[in-house]
């Protein structure tokens, strides 16, 4: 991280699950930056990814660190496999971008909300300011069971973060 001129505000929380939300996403590179600022933290950690970028030769390179292809096409009901998934390991983190996509977006998409609720587990968010080209690592929040006002609430963490593409947030 310190070669790419980036540093850590914060620290990554001793709990053994978690969901973990980096925002905004509004570029390729946030890819790099998030996955680097992974390896440094040295915490095994999952993730979601669009199911085209795990073909080829990079497709194992991906798993072996955490990916988990999804297909966006047609519903498989991701969020029910990712919540047993929860339940059945003793540790799980799981990252991934609430937004979904680099483009502009109105709203965040929820299912890492509903991940969250339905494995128990506190939502971590990790802010990625390029202005600042820190890796922000916020306290834990604990979902309250109501999605508009929890959403609303982690959305408010990410405000003054300055994304790489601003125009996309």
């Amino acid at each position: 991280m310190r070669i790419m001129g980036w540093r850590f505000e914060g620290t990554f929380p001793d709990s053994a699950k978690l969901v973990a939300i980096v925002a905004p996403h509004t570029s390729n590179w946030d890819f790099v930056v998030g996955f680097s600022a992974l390896l440094a933290i040295g915490v095994e950690v999952h993730w979601l990814g669009k199911h085209t970028i795990f073909s080829g030769p990079w497709g194992a390179i991906w798993k072996r660190h955490g990916g988990i292809p999804v297909d966006r096409a047609s519903s498989h009901d991701v969020v029910s496999q990712i919540v047993d998934e929860f339940r059945n390991r003793d540790s799980m983190v799981l990252a991934l971008s609430p937004e979904g996509t680099r483009r502009k977006v109105l709203r965040w998409k929820s299912g890492f909300w509903h991940i969250a609720v339905g494995a128990r587990v506190p939502i971590v968010p990790v802010a990625l300011d390029y202005r600042t080209r820190s890796v922000q690592l916020m306290p834990p929040f604990i979902p309250t069971g109501d999605s508009e006002p929890d959403i609303a609430a982690l959305r408010a963490r990410f405000s003054g973060v300055v994304a790489r593409r601003p125009e996309n947030v």
